[in-house]
């Protein structure tokens, strides 16, 4: 199993993982290759150090594996409060879908009144708005279809 750190367009990186490199590349050329965030298949692997074990020692492996564990539960919190937050977004806005943009722009000319949106939106589209003093944020959750919250 080969797992490979890759980075799409839009400098989003994520894990890759293939039975070889021969898949990788296989995959890569067919374009079946995704980013999760922004769907692009613009792909590309960044470059990586490879692990290496060269001592037999079982106290360095103890040593790394309780090392790895930290780690772990170090960003367990963290993810509680990515959980938390992205609950309280869903459960306090109004999903606008792919009418996100036009609906921004209603709330901002006060053509509606203002209430909390979320939807989608291509980087394209985020950077009219913001271009227009529409302030917008980007919600780092894939969702079905691989979008992403705005």
């Amino acid at each position: 199993m080969k797992v490979y750190n890759l980075s799409c367009e839009q400098q989003h990186r994520f894990e890759g993982w293939f039975a070889s490199e021969d898949d990788f590349l296989s995959q890569s050329e067919r374009q079946q290759i995704s980013c999760p965030v922004c769907d692009s298949l613009k792909v590309s692997k960044l470059p990586s150090a490879p692990h290496l074990n060269l001592s037999n020692s079982r106290e360095t492996a103890s040593v790394t594996a309780r090392e790895q564990s930290g780690a772990l539960s170090a960003m367990a919190p963290l993810q509680q409060q990515l959980a938390e937050m992205v609950r309280q977004v869903v459960e306090n806005t109004e999903d606008v879908g792919e009418r996100f943009t036009e609906e921004a722009r209603r709330i901002h000319y006060n053509e509606v009144p203002a209430y909390g949106i979320r939807g989608t939106a291509s980087a394209e589209q985020r950077e009219e708005l913001a271009e227009e003093g529409i302030d917008v944020f980007q919600l780092p959750i894939a969702l079905p279809g691989k979008q992403s919250l705005q």
